[in-house]
């Protein structure tokens, strides 16, 4: 049988219209309570993979995770992964089960990508399986914690993982009432004491109330990026955040202090002096002294790491906040990396003053 150059292009045009006036009749069944053909269920899945494995190829992927992460990406988790996916020592959920398609036990597929096409996935989602993207697309750094938190999970014991993402009840309810349910979710990464537990969860036990709470409306509002932070205060009546901001303040802040070094040293030229020939203000100008502005926030005792990240961010423009931050945005273009990890190093270094 011969087919006519005519006649397939005549086929091809009527094709759409076909396939329109299927849908139109409603013949095609959308309902959940049915799968899909093998066929179709196969061809999806296919699909779906064949693509995040070619859009992984652009991905940068580093040469070791970051462990550091793994505590706050664990409290993401927990709270915006666990419902579906399960997590150690807690089976998924049953309306999980009741999904199409179901969302996989994590812990049994996780090997079965490679790093980059895990990052794929958790900063895109994928479509039509009720997986969501990363609540923002500026912070790959939380990202590959991600990445890194899922590397671990096959192995993880569940003693462990409840480690990670459970603390002690809050105390000192009292001063915050009906916050009790999300002073639980702030303490998974923030600790009961307000101080933080990983390098990359900042005190803010003793930070000034004003800056608290403009940071909180800030992540409320999108204007500063963070998957995790914006998902847990994104879910907070808003009426709330005075009184969150106003506990944590209230806590007695505890010191951290870091051996003082070579870079520490050098960085502290940086952080009183400035530097005037490239245009970057001393960093105690406003960080430093019982006078500064409130909104500022006190970065002495916080961790290297967590300084050098959020220098990073503002140098790269994807920190944002108050309307002080093109401040930090202006400085931080001008600082090497070498001079970000001097300046993290001389504030890590420093005892609260308060």
């Amino acid at each position: 049988m011969r087919v006519r150059g005519r006649n397939l292009a005549i086929g091809l045009a009527v094709l759409p219209f076909l396939v329109v006036f299927i849908a139109w009749t409603g013949f095609f069944n959308v309902a959940a309570s049915t799968g899909h053909w093998k066929i179709t269920e196969w061809f999806l899945h296919f699909a779906m993979r064949s693509s995040i494995r070619n859009y992984a190829l652009w991905v940068d992927v580093p040469n070791q995770l970051p462990r550091e992460g793994l505590q706050p990406a664990a409290g993401h988790f927990a709270r915006g992964c666990a419902i579906c996916h399960g997590a150690p020592g807690e089976p998924r959920s049953a309306a999980a089960l009741a999904m199409l398609p179901q969302p996989p036990d994590l812990a049994g597929v996780v090997e079965t990508w490679k790093d980059g096409e895990l990052f794929r996935i958790v900063k895109h989602g994928v479509r039509y399986t009720g997986m969501p993207a990363w609540p923002t697309q500026a912070r790959d750094d939380e990202v590959w914690a991600m990445v890194a938190f899922l590397r671990h999970l096959p192995s993880m014991e569940p003693v462990t993982y409840r480690a990670l993402v459970h603390t002690e009840a809050p105390t000192r309810q009292g001063q915050t009432p009906g916050c009790e349910g999300v002073l639980t979710e702030c303490s998974r990464c923030h600790g009961v004491d307000g101080m933080g537990r990983s390098p990359l969860t900042p005190p803010i036990a003793g930070q000034s109330e004003i800056y608290l709470l403009e940071t909180l409306r800030a992540y409320a509002d999108g204007r500063r990026p963070s998957g995790i932070m914006q998902l847990s205060v994104q879910a907070v009546d808003r009426l709330h955040l005075p009184a969150l901001a106003r506990h944590f303040s209230a806590l007695p802040r505890k010191t951290r202090v870091s051996d003082q070094n070579d870079g520490a040293m050098r960085g502290e030229v940086i952080a009183r002096r400035g530097r005037p020939t490239d245009n970057v203000p001393a960093c105690s100008g406003c960080h430093e002294g019982s006078a500064r502005n409130p909104v500022y926030p006190d970065i002495e005792g916080q961790s290297a790491l967590y300084i050098a990240t959020q220098l990073r961010l503002f140098r790269e423009g994807q920190r944002g906040g108050t309307r002080f931050s093109p401040i930090m945005q202006s400085a931080a273009r001008r600082l090497s990396d070498e001079d970000i990890a001097d300046v993290a190093a001389y504030f890590s270094q420093l005892a609260p003053k308060h």
